[in-house]
């Protein structure tokens, strides 16, 4: 994906570790999913979850914009699957806040993500 350091806030922190691109990635998406994850279990206020939600939206949003840079070097399926993701989880992501769905398909999705930049293979449940 090479997210641009410095192209958004939310990987700031990240980038200050050392490691290629995807591993920052990987951290940054890991960072993000570990909080959805968290926000999720029993008994955790919905504000917690409207929290973890608006970083998975930045993180998106960050990723985004990233993938629309002339110069970005994923191949051009790739870059359009992840824009239908990117779009996906904005439309999901105001659905869960209207507490119409669920928010464990964004941990899933993540999930994937985070495989995908492992080079690991997905696994059949999750698509």
């Amino acid at each position: 994906m090479t997210l641009q350091a410095g192209s958004y806030n939310a990987y700031g922190a990240a980038t200050v570790a050392t490691g290629t691109p995807r591993a920052i990635e990987y951290q940054v998406f890991s960072q993000v999913t570990g909080e959805l994850n968290r926000a999720l279990q029993e008994g955790k206020p919905f504000a917690d979850l409207a929290g973890a939600l608006n970083r998975n939206m930045e993180l998106w949003t960050a990723l985004t914009v990233d993938l629309a840079v002339r110069d970005n070097a994923l191949p051009d399926a790739l870059r359009g699957q992840l824009l239908s993701l990117a779009a996906f989880t904005k439309n999901h992501t105001t659905r869960v806040l209207e507490r119409e769905a669920e928010a464990g398909v964004l941990v899933e999705i993540n999930t994937a993500v985070m495989r995908g930049l492992r080079g690991q293979a997905p696994d059949a449940g999750v698509s």
